[in-house]
This record gives structure tokens, sequence and C-alpha cells, in this order.
């Protein structure tokens, strides 16, 4: 776990630069576009947020607490009319823009080191599926709400 613990303050370390990173990729990828409608800011401030508390988000968050930013992201998009798989392809990148960090900058040398990796990289998976997932619940009830108002007024919310 030690391992794991010195990768994720790697990354927290160098979260503005992943951040940056990220911004870049998404605004180049053909994959990515209707993030044109997204302030550049904005995308990279909640994303340098995860970076940047990466630790706590894989040990200290609850299932509820992902759930609850990634809706909120999910919505956010839906709003400014960002493609839903556009949305998912953003989730996407920011982890495979943390893949590449780590193969870069980690040096692995014993073979508790390469546990201590794999451990790191198992909870990083689980909670980008979370984010994917609830991203796209965001999202599709922010539509839904939407396309049918009185949703949102019979829900409370």
């Amino acid at each position: 776990m030690m391992m794991a613990y010195r990768l994720v303050r790697l990354i927290e370390t160098h979260s503005d630069d992943l951040a940056a990173g990220l911004l870049q990729r998404v605004q180049n990828s053909e994959l990515t576009q209707g993030y044109r409608s997204v302030p550049p800011e904005e995308l990279k401030q909640r994303v340098y947020e995860i970076y940047r508390h990466l630790g706590d988000w894989l040990l200290g968050k609850t299932e509820f607490d992902i759930e609850a930013r990634y809706r909120e992201i999910g919505v956010r998009r839906a709003q400014q009319r960002v493609p839903l798989s556009q949305l998912t392809m953003t989730i996407i990148l920011t982890k495979e823009n943390l893949w590449e960090f780590l193969k870069r900058e980690s040096v692995l040398d014993r073979p508790v080191e390469v546990f201590g990796e794999l451990e790191l990289l198992q909870l990083l998976e689980q909670f980008f599926d979370h984010a994917i997932y609830y991203a796209a619940v965001g999202y599709e009830r922010a539509v839904a709400a939407r396309e049918t108002p009185e949703l949102i007024s019979r829900s409370g919310k």
C-alpha cells in the first residue's frame, strides 16, 4: 500500500500539469468536439480537483460522494449540450492521461512495488467506472427533465 500511496502523492503533486495536459487532449480530439461549448477553465478546474485530491477520492470518499459529484457533472454537460458519448470519452481520457503519466513516472524495482501499483490501478479503474456511470445518470436525468419539465416539479428538485 505504501507504493500506491507514493504514486497517489506523485499524481497530486503534478495535478496542475496533468489537468493542463488533459485540457489540451480534449480540445484537440475529434472525439470530444462538443467540449468547445465548455469553458476551458471550467474543465481544467474540475479535472484538477480530482487529480489534486485523488487520495481522498480513492480512499476517503464514499460511493455517495462519487455519485453526487459525477451526477452534477453529467447535469452540467447536458445543460451545455455536450453529447453523452463525448462526456464518457472525456472521463476515459482523464483516466488514460493518468495511466500515461504513471507509465512515464513510476520506476518499479521490486515485486512489492508492482503489487502496490496494481492495487492503485484497481482503485483508479473502479473510481472511473463509477464516475462514468453516475455522470451518465445525471446527464440522462437532465435530458429527461428538459424534455419533460413536470418531472422536476414532481420529484421536488
